[in-house]
C-alpha cells in the first residue's frame, strides 16, 4: 500500500495552484470536477484542491492493489470503524476503480482506494528534471498535528491497527522552544508515509505538512531558489533530518500548511530494527529564515 492522494480545501485556491505549479513544479491532473488536480508522476492526480474555509486537509487516500484491498477494508471494519462505500461520483472524481471511506482521529477522513488510473500523458515538469520518487512508495508523505494527548493515542491505534501501518521511529524533543512528540509510520519502503505530531498548543489545522521527494539534490536547490524568489514564506532552510536523512527545505503554502521539498531519504528494509527515539529534528540546517 502507498499514499495515493491528498485532498485539501482552501480559501484561496488560485494562490495554492500557482504555488504548486510555479514553486513546486507539479503539473495539472485530469480528474476532480469542481476542484484543481495536481500530479507529480504519471497518475491522473495526486493532490486535489477544493474551495472551503478550513485551509486544511479534508481526505487522504491510501492505495491498495487488488489483492490487498479487500483485506484492508476488512481490517478497518474489524477495528470498529464505520466504513462507507464511495459513491459513483466520488470514485470517478478520484480516478480509481474502487473506494471506501471512514472517519479518523486525525481530522480528515481516510479513503482506501484501488486502481488509481494512469494519466493520459507522462509526467514532464520543465522545472523538475527527472521528476519525483513515487514508484511503489506513493506520491510523498503527510504529517498531521494534534494538541490533545488522548486523540494522539487514538490516532496511533488507528494508524497501526485499523490501517496496518508500522512505526518507523519517533521524535521526543524540542523544535525551537516547543516540546514535540512525533511518531513516524511506514507502509512500504518509504521511511514514513504518515506521521503524527503532538504539540501542546492551539493549532490552526490538522495538516502540518506534505512532502514530495525529487530524484536529485539539484532539484532541491532550484526549488529553493524558486521559493526564495517568490512571495512565499520559507519556514526552514535546507537541511538534513536525523531520523530519515531527508535533504530538504520547508515552504509555507498560501493555505498555511507547509510543504517539504526533499531528496535522498533512507529506506525501510526488513526486518526493520530502527524503531528508536530521536531527540533532534535535524543533523544540520532546517533553520528559520528571515528575508532581508
Amino acid at each position: 500500500m502507498e499514499l495515493g492522494y491528498l485532498g485539501v480545501e482552501v480559501t484561496d485556491r488560485s494562490a495554492l495552484d500557482r504555488f504548486f505549479a510555479e514553486v513546486v513544479g507539479l503539473i495539472p491532473g485530469e480528474t476532480a470536477p469542481g476542484m484543481s488536480a495536481w500530479r507529480n508522476d504519471d497518475k491522473v492526480q495526486r493532490i486535489l484542491v477544493g474551495d472551503g474555509p478550513s485551509d486544511d486537509a479534508t481526505f487522504f487516500g491510501i492505495e491498495h492493489d487488488a489483492e490487498s484491498f479487500e483485506s484492508a477494508v476488512a481490517r478497518l471494519t474489524d477495528s470498529g470503524v464505520a466504513v462507507t462505500p464511495g459513491s459513483e461520483a466520488e470514485i470517478a472524481a478520484r480516478g480509481v476503480e474502487r473506494m471506501v471511506h471512514a472517519p479518523t482521529p486525525l481530522g480528515p477522513r481516510v479513503e482506501l482506494a484501488q486502481g488509481l488510473a494512469q494519466a493520459s500523458s507522462p509526467f514532464d515538469s520543465h522545472v523538475v528534471p527527472g521528476g519525483f520518487n513515487t514508484a511503489g512508495v506513493g506520491f510523498g508523505h503527510i504529517v498531521f498535528q494534534l494538541s490533545d494527548q488522548d486523540r494522539v493515542e487514538q490516532a496511533h491505534e488507528f494508524v497501526t491497527k485499523a490501517l496496518g501501518f508500522h512505526q518507523s521511529d519517533w521524535f521526543d524533543g524540542t523544535i525551537g522552544p516547543m516540546p514535540v512528540l512525533a511518531r513516524f509510520y511506514h507502509c512500504n519502503s518509504r521511511h514514513h508515509t504518515l506521521a503524527i505530531a503532538h504539540v501542546a498548543a492551539e493549532l490552526p489545522r490538522a495538516l502540518n505538512h506534505v512532502m514530495v521527494e525529487t530524484v536529485n539534490e539539484e532539484n532541491v536547490g532550484t526549488a529553493f531558489d524558486r521559493a526564495w524568489q517568490s512571495d512565499v514564506e520559507i519556514d526552514s532552510s535546507v537541511g538534513r533530518h536525523d531520523n530519515d536523512r531527508m535533504f530538504s527545505f520547508y515552504a509555507v503554502t498560501p493555505a498555511g500548511f507547509r510543504l517539504e521539498f526533499g531528496y535522498g531519504a533512507r529506506e525501510i528494509t526488513e526486518p526493520w530494527t530502527g524503531n528508536r527515539r530521536y531527540d533532534r529534528p535535524s543533523l544540520w540546517g532546517h533553520q528559520p529564515l528571515a528575508r532581508p
